[in-house]
């Protein structure tokens, strides 16, 4: 399959909240416990900050949204942390393991680049490793593991925390 990687426009929302909902419900690949709206998805991106990134993945066969990465400054409070983006990716759960992760990274990369991002970060869910094996793939390295660093429907999750130099 070949993908188009571009950047997520308001139209894109209900696409969005249909890959991230059932990833939400399936309850093992991400620690948010509550779904989305397509209202608040809209929101999010027409308010999305102005040095953040965010990419969707489009089949250029029959034009839909399969996956989407988004990158948001790691704090605005201070300017020590400009260099420092965090990272999140999601695949449609039916169309894992074809390469769209890896074209948002590749996409991600370049745009952080040209952004000034010198650096990302994030967390994995250290039951996840299929994401863990995914990013490290395009070079993130482990840093650490979050204790207890997310609770949800009474149960402690941990998560393991990565970063990539660009």
């Amino acid at each position: 399959m070949d993908f188009l990687v571009r950047e997520a426009k308001p139209d894109d929302a209900e696409a969005i909240v249909g890959i991230l909902n059932p990833i939400i419900e399936a309850g093992v690949y991400t620690v948010f416990d509550t779904s989305f709206t397509v209202e608040a998805e809209r929101a999010c991106i027409l308010n999305f900050p102005q040095r953040g990134i965010f990419h969707v993945a489009e089949c250029r066969q029959d034009k839909k949204i399969v996956g989407f990465q988004s990158m948001e400054p790691f704090a605005t409070y201070t300017h020590a942390f400009d260099h420092v983006g965090v990272l999140g990716t999601y695949v449609d759960l039916a169309m894992r393991r074809q390469g769209i992760a890896s074209c948002l990274f590749k996409t991600t990369f370049e745009t952080a680049r040209d952004k000034g991002y010198e650096k990302i970060f994030t967390f994995i869910r250290a039951d996840n490793l299929v994401a863990l094996t995914t990013y490290l793939r395009q070079g993130f390295r482990i840093i650490g593991t979050a204790q207890k660093q997310a609770k949800t429907s009474g149960k402690y999750i941990d998560e393991i925390i990565i970063e990539k130099l660009l």
